[in-house]
C-alpha cells in the first residue's frame, strides 16, 4: 500500500504546484536528436506560392547537387503548400494532387533521396492550410503516419484556421504523432511567434517561426531581425530560433541581400533558400555558398549570436564558435555609409596580445591590437571571425574573384605587355590571374613584375584598367576596402565589371573599368 500511497501524495503535490504557480503540465521533452545544428535547404513558397510541383521539387533536387550547395550544408528540399487535393480521400487519408505530384509525395521523396537529399513537406495546425487545404488538427496521428509512409523527413507545421484550440494541444499533438511513427522526422513550427513560442519551443519542436511572414524588402528584413535577435538565450542544439526563410535573390539589392545572410548566420537561424535556385545569378549563389559565412551558422557550439550594441542603428553582433573564435558581424541599418567600432574584449574575444581578423566576405586577413573597425556601406554587413593571434593578406598572391560573375580578374589572354587589357574569365590558375598584394597598395600580376594600373592616371567613371610595369604611381594603388569593393586610391572609384550589373556583362572577356562605387555585385571582389 506504500507505493500507491506515495503516488497519491506526489500527485497531490503536483496539483497543489499547479494551483499555486497557474502552469500546466507538459508533454514529455522533445528529444529526437535532429537538427543539432540549424537546418539548411530550400522552400518553394516565397518565389513560386502555390505554383509547387513534383517537376520543380526534381530540378531543384538535381541543381543542389550540380551547383556545389549540397556539398555546402543544404539538404532538405521542402515543399510548402498546395502540394495536396481540396478533400481527404474515403478513408480520411490527405491526397497528393495527382497533376502536380504524378508519382506522389512517396516517389518525390525517392528521387530526392536518391541524390542524398531529404524532402520536407507542409501542413497546418488548424482544419484548413492558409491556402484551404485540408489541415491537420484532430488528424495528427493519420497525417503522420502518411508523411512517414512517404518517406518524409521535416515538417513545417503552420498556425492557420486553428480554431481558436490552444497551441499545446495542436502542436503537442503533431509532436507525438510524428515522434509515434518512429521516422526521424524534423519538427519545424511555423506558429508565427505568438504565445511566447521561444520560451516553450524548445521542448515540442527543432524550430519556431519567431515572427509573421517575411518578404522580400529591407524594411521586413529589419523588422525580423530585431525581433529575433533579442531571443538568443532560447536557441541551441535541437531547437532554433526561425526568422522565417531566407529572400536572398528575390529582389533586395545585394548589399541587403548579403546582410540578411550575414545575420541569419550570425543569429545561428535555419538557412532555407526561399528563391529559384535554379535561376539563381552568380552573384546571388556566392551569397548562398560562402562557406566561411555557412560555417558560422552550422557551428558545432550551437549559440545564437547576441547584439552587443546597436547605437544609431549601427549594431555589432558577437556569437562564440567552438574552437574559441568569435564571429562579429557589424551592420549599419543606415541608408549612409558608417563606420561601425568595437573591441576584442567587447565582443568576448579570449584574451590575447593581439586578434586575427579574417573579413569573412572578402577573404582578407589583417592583425589588431584589440580595436575591431570597418566602414559598413548602407544598409550593408561586414563579418569578421576573430581569433587570437595575427597575420595579414599584404604579401599572399590569390586570384581576386568577381561576385557578379563567379569569375576571376585576368590579364587579356596571358599577355605581359603594357597595355594588355584586364578583363575577368573562367578562374583557371594562371600567373595571369595571380594577384600579390603589396604594402603599397599595388595589385602585381605575374609573380609581381606588372601592376594593375588605371589607364594614363584618368580619374572619369569608365576608365579603362591595363597592365603597366609597376612604377609606383597613384594610379596603380588601390583599397581592398571591408565590403568588397576595390577602389582606386587616385580616383576614388571602385573597380567594376562593365555592364556587370545584367548578365550579358559578366561573360568571358568583359573588360574592368573605374566606375562610381555603388554596391553592386559588379563591384565585389573576395580573394580566392
Amino acid at each position: 500500500m506504500r507505493r500507491p500511497l506515495a503516488a497519491a501524495l506526489a500527485a497531490l503535490l503536483m496539483l497543489s504546484l499547479l494551483v499555486l504557480f497557474g502552469s500546466t503540465p507538459r508533454a514529455h521533452a522533445l528529444d529526437n536528436g535532429l537538427a543539432r545544428t540549424p537546418p539548411m535547404g530550400f522552400n518553394d513558397w516565397n518565389a513560386f506560392g502555390c505554383g509547387v510541383s513534383e517537376q520543380l521539387i526534381e530540378q531543384t533536387a538535381d541543381y543542389l547537387v550540380s551547383s556545389g550547395l549540397k556539398d555546402d550544408g543544404y539538404g532538405y528540399v521542402n515543399i510548402d503548400d498546395c502540394w495536396m487535393t481540396k478533400s481527404r480521400d474515403a478513408a480520411g487519408d490527405l491526397v497528393p494532387d495527382p497533376a502536380k505530384f504524378p508519382d506522389g509525395i512517396s516517389g518525390t521523396a525517392a528521387y530526392v533521396h536518391a541524390k542524398g537529399l531529404k524532402l520536407g513537406i507542409y501542413e497546418s495546425a488548424g482544419t484548413a492550410t492558409c491556402a484551404g487545404y485540408p489541415g491537420s488538427l484532430d488528424h495528427e496521428q493519420q497525417d503522420a503516419d502518411s508523411f512517414a509512409s512517404w518517406g518524409v523527413d521535416y515538417l513545417k507545421y503552420d498556425n492557420c484556421n486553428n480554431q481558436g484550440v490552444p497551441w499545446e494541444q495542436r502542436y503537442d499533438a503533431m509532436r507525438d504523432a510524428l515522434a509515434a511513427t518512429g521516422r526521424p522526422i524534423v519538427f519545424s513550427m511555423c506558429e508565427w511567434g505568438e504565445d511566447n513560442v521561444w520560451t516553450w519551443g524548445a521542448g515540442t519542436g527543432n524550430l519556431w517561426r519567431t515572427t509573421g511572414d517575411i518578404n522580400a524588402s529591407y524594411g521586413s528584413m529589419l523588422s525580423i531581425f530585431h525581433s529575433n535577435v533579442q531571443l538568443a538565450r532560447y536557441a541551441g542544439p535541437g531547437a532554433w530560433n526561425d526568422p522565417d526563410m531566407l529572400e536572398v535573390g528575390n529582389g533586395m539589392s545585394f548589399t541587403e541581400d548579403r546582410s540578411e545572410f550575414s545575420l541569419w548566420a550570425e543569429m545561428a537561424a535555419p538557412l532555407i533558400a526561399g528563391t529559384d535556385l535554379r535561376s539563381a545569378t552568380p552573384a546571388t549563389l556566392s551569397l548562398y555558398g560562402n562557406k566561411a559565412v555557412i560555417a558560422v551558422d552550422q557551428d558545432s557550439l550551437g549559440r545564437q549570436g547576441t547584439e552587443v550594441s546597436s547605437s544609431g542603428g549601427l549594431d555589432v553582433l558577437t556569437k562564440p564558435l567552438a574552437n574559441g573564435d568569435v564571429s562579429v558581424a557589424l551592420f549599419n541599418e543606415n541608408a549612409s555609409t558608417a563606420t561601425i567600432s568595437t573591441t576584442a574584449a567587447a565582443v568576448a574575444a579570449p584574451s590575447a596580445s593581439s586578434y586575427k581578423l579574417t573579413n569573412l566576405w572578402t577573404n582578407q586577413v589583417s592583425t589588431t591590437s584589440g580595436a575591431i573597425s570597418a566602414s559598413v556601406p548602407g544598409h550593408g554587413t561586414v563579418m569578421f571571425r576573430v581569433s587570437p593571434g595575427s597575420g595579414t593578406s599584404v604579401g599572399t598572391t590569390h586570384p581576386l574573384l568577381g561576385a557578379s560573375s563567379h569569375r576571376c580578374l585576368d590579364a587579356y589572354g596571358n599577355q605581359t605587355a603594357v597595355g594588355t587589357p584586364i578583363e575577368i574569365w573562367d578562374c583557371d590558375g594562371g600567373a595571369n590571374q595571380a594577384v600579390t598584394l603589396t604594402s603599397a597598395g599595388e595589385l602585381r600580376l605575374y609573380g609581381g613584375t606588372q601592376c594593375l594600373d588605371a589607364f594614363d592616371n584618368q580619374t572619369a567613371a569608365g576608365t579603362k584598367v591595363e597592365l603597366w610595369s609597376c612604377n609606383g604611381g597613384a594610379n596603380q594603388q588601390w583599397r581592398l576596402n571591408p565590403d568588397g569593393s576595390v577602389t582606386g586610391t587616385q580616383s576614388g572609384l571602385c573597380l567594376d565589371v562593365t555592364g556587370g550589373d545584367k548578365p550579358a556583362g559578366n561573360v568571358n572577356g568583359t573588360a574592368l573599368e573605374l566606375w562610381t562605387c555603388n554596391g553592386g555585385a559588379n563591384q565585389q571582389w573576395s580573394l580566392a
